[in-house]
């Protein structure tokens, strides 16, 4: 699978993080983190925190992507390389809000 698909199925490709860490474009990091903040309700999301190379290859991550993520955390520990690899895809909860947020991140995983 390619590996700028993250373990949720996410294309980390079209992330802003990753866009604004590869241009190392600081409004952007701006922007994204305003908007972060307002979508998951805290104020913790900085400019500086947005820096992050994708969630499945080498380089700098998104501290919640890395340490927080509770998928991130379950793919790693069932040594799996995405969710696509688990029989239990489609009625996880973990995954729940990211795949009804994110249709494309569900097509990605098992396909349209």
């Amino acid at each position: 699978m390619n590996k700028m698909i993250a373990c949720c199925g996410i294309n980390c490709e079209t992330c802003e993080a990753r866009i604004a860490t590869i241009k190392n474009d600081d409004k952007m990091r701006i922007k994204v983190a305003k908007k972060w903040c307002e979508m998951n309700h805290t104020d913790q999301i900085t400019p500086e925190s947005i820096n992050c190379t994708g969630c499945r290859v080498e380089g700098v991550k998104f501290y919640f992507c890395s340490h927080l993520c509770e998928v991130h955390k379950c793919v790693t520990a069932k040594k799996y390389d995405t969710c696509g690899e688990c029989t239990d895809k489609n009625t996880c909860k973990k995954l729940g809000d990211i795949w009804e947020n994110c249709v494309e991140a569900k097509e990605n995983l098992i396909g349209k």
